[in-house]
């Protein structure tokens, strides 16, 4: 049986921040998880097929939701101390996938090799989404799809003020985080055809990270 800790050596490369932040995660997101988040992976990641790629895996927080019967599922992970517990998570699963080092703007994977790319709270954090979502479309095979749930700009110009005035501080907090970032935009630009797009709130979050979207969008087949 794991004691729960994390050998030094699995998180050589993350600052003492990082590593704090990373064993807070799970406990920080608790309660969100339980008023409806793990609801909304379920339903979006039961859409995965085909050979899967998931960005910025964390703690490995999907991978319950993911379906039987993928041909793969390999999940990516910058972090040291993110990584490391991901892999903890993935050894007391039973869920066959692989854990590999790689960000999300330059993606180890051949041109139009990937069916299904799945991006959980992970545009948000990134430094350059417009080159991510060109690696998104990049690596998918025509037809393929991006499963999508981001926390978001909010529509309301009181709390997107708020979202404005602790946008710094927040990043600082929260790895790189930016709550104010109007993602769906990102995503509608970028040439992937979005459908299923719905808006849900997070509860049990601060409220500058409650707005969210969640969907799908599929690279078009060329002519």
């Amino acid at each position: 049986m794991s004691s729960g800790a994390v050998p030094a050596a699995a998180v050589e490369g993350s600052d003492l921040w990082a590593r704090v932040f990373a064993a807070l995660y799970d406990p920080l997101l608790w309660v969100g998880e339980k008023a409806g988040m793990g609801a909304r992976r379920r339903g979006l990641l039961g859409r995965a097929r085909g050979r899967t790629v998931e960005l910025g895996s964390g703690t490995g927080l999907n991978l319950e939701y993911y379906p039987d019967g993928l041909d793969e599922l390999i999940l990516t992970e910058p972090e040291p101390a993110m990584r490391a517990r991901l892999a903890r998570r993935l050894g007391r699963s039973r869920r066959r996938a692989r854990v590999v080092d790689a960000s999300a703007e330059r993606l180890p994977f051949a041109d139009d090799t990937v069916d299904t790319v799945v991006s959980t709270l992970v545009l948000c954090t990134v430094d350059d989404p417009d080159r991510v979502l060109r690696e998104i479309g990049r690596v998918l095979r025509p037809g393929g799809q991006l499963l999508f749930l981001e926390h978001v700009r909010s529509e309301s110009p009181r709390l997107a003020s708020w979202q404005d005035r602790l946008a710094g501080p927040w990043r600082r907090f929260a790895e790189g985080c930016h709550c104010n970032r109007a993602t769906l935009e990102l995503i509608r630009a970028c040439g992937l055809e979005l459908e299923d797009v719905q808006e849900a709130s997070w509860r049990g979050e601060p409220p500058i990270i409650r707005p969210l979207i969640l969907g799908v969008a599929t690279k078009v087949a060329s002519d």
